[in-house]
């Protein structure tokens, strides 16, 4: 399957302890399909909402494509997110859980057709933030010292 991507919200693995993820196609305007084709989105501090019926990616924002010019869609707008009942009603059960949410971790075309990768998440502490910000540096320093003594 040949998946184009566009954006990646890549504090979500930072700031959340990533649960179960799903794939979900996006409603979009004639206009916002060619804004994310020129790579014109932005999910950094986008979120999903569910109300057991619906799935909303909200606070996303694709910028107006610029040749629509009077047809041009809002940059802000909710946008519907195409799942089966069953995986909304899924999700709306994982989301009452005390301190688990929804977020969008990258945007996608298959096949021509614009596919957001949504995951349930938990948020992480301060502290876990700061563990993993010390494993990293320590794995880089481990791997200059490993490329300082091959040479």
């Amino acid at each position: 399957m040949s998946r184009k991507i566009f954006t990646k919200n890549k504090k979500a693995y930072f700031n959340y302890h990533i649960l179960d993820t799903y794939e979900a196609g996006i409603v979009l305007q004639g206009s916002e399909i060619k804004s994310i084709r020129n790579h014109q989105i932005s999910i950094d501090q986008a979120y999903i909402q569910v109300d057991g019926e619906e799935a909303w990616l909200v606070d996303s924002y694709i910028h107006p494509y610029e040749q629509a010019s009077l047809y041009n869609h809002n940059p802000n707008r909710r946008r519907k997110l195409l799942l089966h009942k069953k995986e909304i009603l899924d999700l709306w059960d994982k989301v009452r859980i005390k301190g688990h949410t929804i977020v969008p971790l990258r945007v996608y075309l298959v096949h021509g057709v614009a596919k957001v990768e949504i995951a349930v998440a938990k948020g992480k502490k301060l502290r876990d933030k700061r563990k993993k910000i010390a494993e990293r540096d320590a794995e880089r320093e481990a791997e200059r010292d490993r490329r300082r003594i091959g040479l």
